[in-house]
């Protein structure tokens, strides 16, 4: 989670910045129901009544944007009522409480199960996998095994020797935190022309005797292309030939792991790679559930060493355990299931079909607007990114963004990293929710928009860095 810092507000006469409190907040006698004001940044001295205590928060948080028009989120907005209602009945359910829980527990192995079935493990009775928080937990996970592995092999020269891993400049954030928390060292590969991930050689050529992986992107979120894993796979194999190195692959699978075994059947990403150790998911991303729940799937034992496998007598039993929380709701894991149950094959190829199509229709009428060059169309993750076309001189991605917030929709722009920082780029994220009707409505207030911003003198972004909360 993001750090944040103390008070820093403007403090009314008493030194405490304060909530203002409408008289009709009360239950029945608007005065009756009147409190003090309370303070923001420290507890007030005296209860308030429950109906108080939510209207305050609930008009605050009016402030906050619409996440059904936030085209910068890959998260889920939108699940069913049936869902949410099951999610509500599970909210108080701890999920580390197995023996407490033993159905929770269970939903869980079978979405476990589920995962690697559609990810064409060899043996998926054999394969080993476990729930997350989010992706970014699975990608510590997954990094954390790639790295025990790598010492196993290297005990003679660890901890003199530094590990490394090897992976594309786009690689979301967490695996920066990876390498940072565990000391391993960061190989990036540079983005070059209209490459804007991994290249399998370049990662090829990256990899030393003291490599713990290499990590392929399925699907970037910088512009939703799949990285080619099973090029990268055999890169890795001509390597092993030429040096006798073995580095294994993990596929950051955040959101096209959901994608790909609906819509790309024929695409050998997954387990159908010797190569590949290990696989990540979002379940709150085009897994369809609201927030936090991440897979991490290992091919099989071999791939999970057993020492970082705690194994507690929790509640009278022997729980094996594999993660950096402990305590967390069960909703979401039951949320998983219940989408898996409700959906099965067709139904998820049905959803992130009709996800796609309109990627693909708004992705074509922003490139008829005439204003704009598309990098990506939205046909592997339903996901493009476009930037100004190079006549425009009048305004950029920046201008565009703030002009589309004003009609509440949330677009985010950003530049792209070494060794395209001279690229900035618009990004639309089309999830389940976004329809074919709120699509229409998305390039009408673009089309809106563009007679003014082609007045403009010129550009009105002064510091791009700081012209977005999206930084990636």
């Amino acid at each position: 989670m993001p750090l944040h810092r103390g008070n820093s507000e403007a403090p009314d006469k008493d030194g405490l910045r304060r909530l203002s409190v409408n008289p009709f907040y009360g239950e029945a006698n608007p005065v009756g129901g009147m409190t003090e004001a309370p303070p923001t940044h420290r507890l007030p001295d005296a209860p308030m009544s429950p109906s108080s205590a939510y209207q305050l928060v609930h008009d605050e948080l009016m402030l906050d944007g619409n996440s059904r028009l936030n085209l910068a989120t890959f998260v889920t907005t939108w699940m069913e009522p049936q869902a949410s209602v099951l999610m509500a009945e599970c909210r108080d359910k701890n999920m580390i409480d197995k023996d407490e829980y033993p159905r929770t527990a269970e939903l869980e192995r079978r979405c476990v199960a589920i995962l690697a079935d559609l990810w064409n493990a060899p043996d998926p009775s054999a394969a080993v996998g476990c729930s997350t928080t989010g992706s970014s937990e699975a990608c510590m996970l997954a990094g954390m095994a790639l790295k025990r592995r790598w010492m196993r092999r290297n005990a003679d020269r660890y901890p003199g020797a530094r590990p490394n891993l090897v992976m594309g400049v786009n690689v979301q954030v967490c695996w920066d935190k990876f390498c940072n928390f565990w000391e391993v060292e960061p190989r990036l590969i540079p983005m070059e022309g209209e490459r804007f991930h991994l290249d399998p050689q370049a990662a090829a050529e990256l990899c030393d005797e003291n490599t713990i992986g290499v990590v392929g992107i399925l699907g970037s979120t910088f512009d939703g292309s799949y990285e080619p894993i099973a090029d990268l796979c055999a890169a890795l194999d001509a390597l092993q030939e030429r040096t006798g190195l073995d580095v294994p692959v993990h596929v950051d699978g955040a959101s096209g792991a959901m994608v790909a075994p609906f819509l790309d059947e024929d695409l050998r990403w997954d387990f159908r790679q010797p190569r590949v150790a290990s696989i990540n998911t979002s379940g709150h991303k085009y897994g369809l559930v609201y927030p936090g729940v991440g897979w991490a799937l290992w091919r099989d034992k071999e791939a999970l060493p057993e020492e970082l496998v705690f194994r507690v007598n929790y509640l009278g039993g022997d729980m094996p355990t594999f993660a950096l929380n402990f305590s967390r709701p069960g909703a979401q894991v039951v949320a998983q299931y219940y989408s898996f149950l409700r959906l099965g094959r067709e139904g998820f190829r049905a959803v992130q079909q009709a996800a796609r199509d309109v990627a693909g229709k708004v992705a074509e009428a922003v490139e008829k607007l005439g204003d704009f060059r598309l990098l990506t169309r939205g046909d592997e993750l339903p996901v493009f990114a476009f930037t100004t076309a190079p006549e425009v001189k009048a305004y950029d991605v920046f201008d565009v963004s703030r002009r589309m917030r004003e009609a509440g929709w949330l677009v985010p722009a950003y530049t792209f990293p070494p060794n395209r920082e001279d690229l900035s780029v618009l990004r639309v994220v089309c999830r389940n929710g976004f329809s074919t009707d709120l699509a229409e409505l998305f390039v009408e207030d673009l089309s809106r928009s563009l007679p003014e911003l082609r007045r403009q003198p010129r550009p009105f972004t002064q510091d791009k860095g700081a012209a977005t909360g999206f930084h990636h």
